[in-house]
């Protein structure tokens, strides 16, 4: 009854809000410790896009953006506020998410270990950078490629098809997959394109989103951005 309330609540968009919150705060502290002429050298074409529209505004739209973030799940918390009379919000439950978020990051790492390919190749030239950027990946590629891009691709494919509900989601999550996988291979810092690698990163993209569509935003922002300082522990501890 326990696991079945938990796996039920944790799925909310209350529960995402409250456990994302954290992410964004580490990523809003990075960047203010970081001096805008050291900025993040940004790898993948996500990230690389993401940093010139930052730079149009200056370190202010840096936090300008992050507060748009934090402000579009409040609209979102406030639109679940019919739920809250039977929402009950445990503190418990959040450490749990923060244990269940570790063992997919796990997983995920273990999968791409053994394929021999890694998301994410750290940067930065100081370490809050490289924890900034695996906490900036976390939240704003799986807010981009996950929550936006899969909700935008799924209502044009069910305006154009007429689809059924869970046709269009998961042909819109597995298009948002090849999207993600793709975009790293984009921008200045991209990496040289190889099929092969393109397979997996897209393989691991329907991973995130089948995640996703399980377990909700929260879980896998947190999920993704573990992954990442995962793959920052053992390469700065192998240099």
């Amino acid at each position: 009854m326990m696991i079945s309330a938990y796996w039920r609540s944790t799925r909310s968009p209350l529960y995402s809000f409250l456990f994302t919150i954290p992410l964004f705060l580490i990523y809003e502290i990075g960047i203010f410790l970081t001096a805008k002429d050291n900025m993040l050298v940004l790898r993948n074409g996500a990230d690389a896009l993401m940093r010139q529209v930052l730079e149009n505004f200056g370190i202010i739209g840096l936090h300008g953006i992050g507060a748009i973030f934090l402000a579009g799940f409040g609209v979102v918390f406030f639109m679940q506020r019919k739920y809250w009379r039977d929402a009950e919000v445990h503190g418990d439950y959040l450490l749990l998410m923060m244990g269940e978020s570790l063992i997919w990051a796990l997983g995920l790492y273990y999968f791409m270990s053994n394929v021999y390919v890694l998301f994410m190749n750290p940067t930065g030239q100081v370490l809050v950078q490289q924890v900034t950027l695996a906490v900036g990946a976390g939240i704003y590629e799986e807010l981009f490629f996950r929550v936006l891009l899969i909700a935008g691709v799924a209502a044009i494919l069910g305006f154009v098809f007429q689809w059924s509900d869970k046709m269009k989601r998961w042909m819109a999550m597995a298009i948002a997959a090849g999207i993600f996988s793709a975009f790293h291979f984009l921008g200045e810092y991209a990496d040289y394109f190889s099929f092969d690698v393109f397979l997996i990163r897209f393989f691991a993209g329907l991973a995130l989103g089948s995640l996703y569509f399980i377990r909700g935003f929260g879980i896998t922002a947190w999920s993704h951005a573990l992954y990442d300082l995962i793959v920052l522990t053992q390469t700065t501890t192998q240099t």
